[in-house]
């Protein structure tokens, strides 16, 4: 009887057990993908903890043991690129799993904002493009969209490879595309291409989290951490941050601690605010509005514990209190906001939920219908907070200060959830096409150069980094004026230049002045594969004063250069010490450099395109455009 029940209670305890499985390969690994050729090709994983791992790539074997957590990593020699398709096998103790159909070749990850997101549907030539996409030799992994406070092993949802077809291709990013397309066609090897790209993003968001401790210290590093573990406990920290800047704005008034100080109205109707006739927000939705409601507690309900807050989604961003006590802060348009409310902020009788929404570009407010918001007493049935909200709008206009873990603007949160996963496998660089979103915030080279170095990290220090230069977006001028576009661009250059092993791409001949997303991606993937290829591209090197004369040289160019619709270039300033001491001057060329007459005008700076939307004329016998820039005038 005793050796009976001490098996029944060991089949109990087997079934009760969470199964243990084959070893399963890094979340990027799988059937069709492409490793990089001439690198150590490095497989991450998890297995049983401590079990030893094998992996065998066609007829190389190596074995690894995973750590305490269950991880591996396998590393199997450099390969040629090859269309023979392999089988990689992992197996420990508990089985074997098999990934098919691999090749080798050129890996390339394509990220930023929606200018790299911009998939080819909305593209250029479409049906014809996808009526040719199919390519059994060029392979896709579309990352989903996701944000994390701490670097995650898995992604947000699945994602697979792909072969390019018409089906795969249509959703996937077009620039990254006709790159790819463009390398299959002049370097005959398998191309694998990783689109992770999320729009609106800020450049903040793709960092490392050692980049994170480079630029914003421990502090914002720290408080990440915090998120990840207690979501209120960060809110709180964060909360002071928030609140100085109110008070430093509007005579240091105190909403949060006296709602009553603000004058309130009825809410139109439940509704993105921009629909609120005779508001001013139906005309000037580009706002920081002040939204109130009440809900009623017993004395029963306040001490059961800690409630739950769901205020629904806000358009773009919320600091939200429950009597005068910070609970949450998010940023996302579609989000739905759900705050924990510890019981020690509740009190029988009315309870007040304040919400201070910012909205920076369209539609703002509440972002769906009043069902969405409740609040739900421990162990308590929901309590609707209904639709008859009251709103004031706010003295500030400008946009508050944003929280680590934003999802748009915070502090590698896209890293996190969306680059981290890939796991540490070797490309041959990467495509950044984004900057839009940080156009008036200095030291973008100083981001450029820890985004290169988290990317090297993570890939290897042989990735290429390719960085596209702005379009041309915005109000066309007839003078020489400043721009922080321009301002923004000249950074995308100097992090280029300071860079070892990274190319510009220029996309400043390719936008259109009423539209921030410009369809010609077609000709933007061209020239990314010269630069992917290590093809030089038009650039400036110096400005000489020699005499009357001033020389512009260039490199990169092939050919002489050539002015499109006239025999000048356009665009072309001198500048002097102050920042309004530019004026245009005409630019004879010779051969592949400029040649300008100097009248007496004390310059000192040399300017090219510097607008938001110039117009840019000026190519080499590839019609390759130069770049906008910036030269000091050598003497």
């Amino acid at each position: 009887m005793r050796a009976a029940a001490l098996c029944i209670a060991a089949f109990l305890a087997a079934a009760s057990a969470p199964a243990l499985a084959a070893p399963q390969p890094g979340a990027a690994y799988g059937d069709r993908m492409v490793f990089q050729r001439g690198e150590p090709i490095v497989v991450e994983g998890k297995a049983a903890p401590g079990d030893e791992v094998a992996g065998t790539l066609g007829a190389e074997r190596q074995t690894a043991r995973a750590d305490a957590t269950g991880l591996f990593r396998l590393t199997f020699a450099p390969r040629a690129a090859s269309s023979e398709p392999l089988e990689l096998t992992l197996s420990d103790s508990m089985g074997r799993t098999v990934l098919s159909d691999l090749l080798v070749g050129e890996v390339w990850l394509c990220s930023g904002q929606s200018n790299m997101e911009l998939p080819v549907a909305r593209a250029l030539n479409t049906a014809n493009e996808l009526r040719m996409a199919a390519d059994p030799q060029l392979r896709l992994l579309k990352v989903p969209q996701s944000t994390a406070a701490a670097e995650q092993s898995v992604f947000g949802a699945p994602a697979e490879w792909q072969e390019a077809t018409p089906a795969s291709v249509e959703t996937f990013s077009a620039a990254c595309f006709y790159m790819g397309k463009r390398l299959r066609a002049a370097l005959g090897v398998p191309i694998g291409l990783i689109h992770a790209n999320w729009g609106g993003s800020a450049a903040s968001a793709w960092l490392s989290p050692q980049s994170v401790i480079a630029l914003h210290g421990e502090e914002a590093a720290s408080l990440l951490k915090l998120y990840d573990r207690d979501p209120l406990a960060a809110a709180r920290a964060f909360a002071p941050h928030w609140q100085d800047w109110w008070r430093a704005g509007d005579d240091g008034t105190e909403p949060w601690a006296n709602s009553a100080s603000l004058a309130w109205q009825k809410i139109p109707q439940f509704s993105f605010w921009n629909e609120w006739k005779g508001t001013g927000l139906d005309t000037r939705p580009v706002a920081n509005v002040w939204l109130r409601q009440s809900f009623t507690l017993t004395a029963k309900q306040a001490a059961a514990g800690d409630g739950r807050l769901a205020i629904g989604a806000i358009d773009d961003l919320d600091m939200t209190w429950v009597n005068g006590k910070p609970v949450g802060y998010t940023f996302g348009w579609g989000v739905e906001r759900t705050y924990r409310v510890p019981a020690e902020y509740l009190r029988a009788g009315a309870n007040e939920v304040l919400i201070a929404a910012s909205n920076d570009w369209d539609t703002g407010g509440f972002f769906g219908g009043p069902e969405r918001l409740h609040f739900t007493p421990a162990g308590g049935a929901a309590i609707p907070l209904g639709a008859d909200w009251d709103y004031s709008v706010g003295a500030l206009t400008e946009m508050p200060p944003r929280a680590p873990w934003d999802a748009i603007a915070g502090l590698g949160v896209m890293h996190n959830a969306m680059i981290a996963p890939l796991g540490p496998m070797r490309l041959a660089g990467v495509a950044w096409y984004q900057g839009e979103a940080d156009v008036g915030q200095p030291g973008y080279d100083t981001r450029l150069a820890q985004l290169f170095a988290g990317w090297r990290r993570q890939f290897g220090e042989q990735a290429r980094m390719l960085v596209v230069q702005l379009a041309n977006y915005g109000t066309r001028v007839d003078g020489p004026v400043e721009s922080d576009w321009a301002d923004l661009r000249e950074e995308q250059r100097q992090g280029v230049l300071a860079d070892g092993n990274a190319a510009l791409v220029t996309a400043i001949d390719l936008g259109e002045p009423t539209d921030i997303h410009p369809a010609n991606k077609n000709v933007l993937g061209r020239r990314l594969a010269l630069a992917a290829r290590g093809i030089a591209l038009p650039q400036p090197e110096s400005a000489m004063a020699a005499g009357d004369t001033i020389t512009v040289a260039f490199s990169g160019v092939e050919g002489d250069l050539r002015a499109y619709g006239g025999p000048y270039p356009l665009g072309v300033e001198l500048c002097g010490p102050a920042p309004a001491s530019c004026r245009f001057v005409l630019a004879r060329i010779e051969g592949s450099r400029l040649l300008i007459a100097g009248d007496g005008l004390p310059a000192t700076r040399l300017r090219y395109l510097w607008a938001d939307a110039p117009v840019a004329n000026l190519f080499d016998a590839r019609d390759l455009p130069l770049p906008g820039f910036e030269l000091a005038i050598e003497r």
